[in-house]
């Protein structure tokens, strides 16, 4: 769940419908950014970026539960994150995206040279759409975070384009 422009109380809000949603769907319920939420909410956990605060202060606030680290396209910070016990690796941004302003660009390299590193999986994110997604899946992702393809596309419901990606 990723809303930058929501009081606390309305992401309480909407983020009890979502994980009740995902429980339905036996999907993980991940807050973005704040781990005060994401305990507030019991979700599974939360993802963190390189701004947010630290994961051993996200520990202590959400114990052990899932906790994701943005490494843009740095083998640097996948490094730090594995030492730190992250969850998961998130790189990106793959494709170009509006969803994001984003500074960083990753490649298919970065995926591979991460799953020599480490059994820890990665997500790939940015610019993912029925078109692109096998590429990164092919070269090593485990997992993809697509967020305007589903939400904001405009020849598919979100249904639809959730399943032209199956």
């Amino acid at each position: 769940m990723r809303f930058k422009k929501y009081s606390f109380r309305k992401k309480i809000e909407i983020g009890k419908k979502i994980k009740k949603i995902c429980k339905i769907n036996s999907v993980k319920f991940l807050v973005n950014d704040d781990p005060f939420l994401a305990k507030k909410l019991n979700a599974d956990g939360c993802h963190l970026g390189q701004k947010d605060t630290s994961i051993f202060k996200a520990r202590k606030i959400i114990g052990n539960k899932i906790i994701g680290i943005t490494c843009h396209n740095s083998i640097k910070l996948a490094k730090t994150a594995i030492k730190n016990k992250a969850n998961y690796l998130a790189f990106g941004t793959f494709f170009s995206t509006k969803t994001k302003k984003t500074k960083y660009k990753a490649t298919t390299k970065i995926l591979n040279k991460a799953k020599k590193l480490t059994k820890t999986p990665l997500v790939a994110i940015g610019g993912i759409n029925c078109n692109n997604y096998r590429k990164l899946l092919l070269n090593n992702a485990n997992f993809l975070a697509i967020s305007g393809y589903i939400w904001n596309n405009k020849k598919y419901k979100p249904e639809e384009a959730i399943k032209k990606i199956k």
